[in-house]
């Protein structure tokens, strides 16, 4: 038995398999105006907040490109497909979380995705009320990789980040993690692990069945 008090998890790539849904609208989107290398782009902004993609986009197409038009667009088509419950969630996400729950952990949420959002999708899927609390990106001055997100969540739920696990896809989400003293576990969805994941990361596993093994 592993000796830890909390698990803290990130969203999007984690419990819901969105991020690959996502980046189907902005290619769409994309596509349809003209932009290029939109996926590589993409993949710079995977774990990062709202503003933070604001920069990266900007700095990757210019001043005169209007990343709010493109989000607006892209949420649209993506509200439009996956809302009332058909985002689709991870495999094994109901199977971790009762296997904490059961084991009397406490459980967080650390993502970057704005609160309104985050509220609704985990309600319609219902997982929303295996959290005690939940950290969104307008929550913090800064975004992942920063670790100010993991240690608002820890202190949230009133433990040391030493004694929680992290679980989480993207670069900067184990970046964010690991910094912030979490013992971090890398479950990799469109970025595999590269060697700085690898020496970041307590362990790399494949889904969240090998998490709920491991934990």
């Amino acid at each position: 038995m592993r000796d830890y008090e909390a698990v803290v998890f990130d969203m999007d790539g984690v419990i819901f398999d969105s991020e690959r849904c996502v980046l189907e609208c902005w290619k769409e989107i994309a596509a349809k105006h003209g932009i290029s290398e939109i996926e590589k782009h993409f993949k710079d902004c995977i774990g990062t907040n709202a503003a933070k993609t604001l920069e990266i986009m900007t700095k990757a197409y210019g001043p005169s490109f209007s990343y709010e038009s493109f989000a607006a667009e892209a949420s649209g088509l993506f509200h439009n497909r996956y809302d009332n419950g058909n985002l689709p969630l991870k495999e094994g996400v109901f199977e971790l979380m009762e296997d904490l729950k059961t084991k009397g952990k406490k459980i967080a949420l650390a993502t970057s995705t704005r609160r309104q959002t985050v509220l609704y999708q985990l309600e319609q899927a219902g997982v929303l009320d295996y959290f005690g609390e939940i950290v969104t990106g307008d929550m913090v001055k800064k975004s992942k990789p920063d670790p100010e997100i993991y240690l608002l969540a820890c202190d949230s739920i009133g433990v040391k980040p030493a004694d929680a696990y992290a679980i989480e896809d993207s670069y900067n989400g184990v970046r964010s993690a690991s910094g912030g003293g979490l013992r971090t576990i890398m479950v990799p969805d469109l970025l595999p692990a590269n060697e700085e994941m690898k020496k970041l990361a307590e362990v790399v596993l494949i889904n969240l069945k090998e998490v709920a093994e491991y934990l």
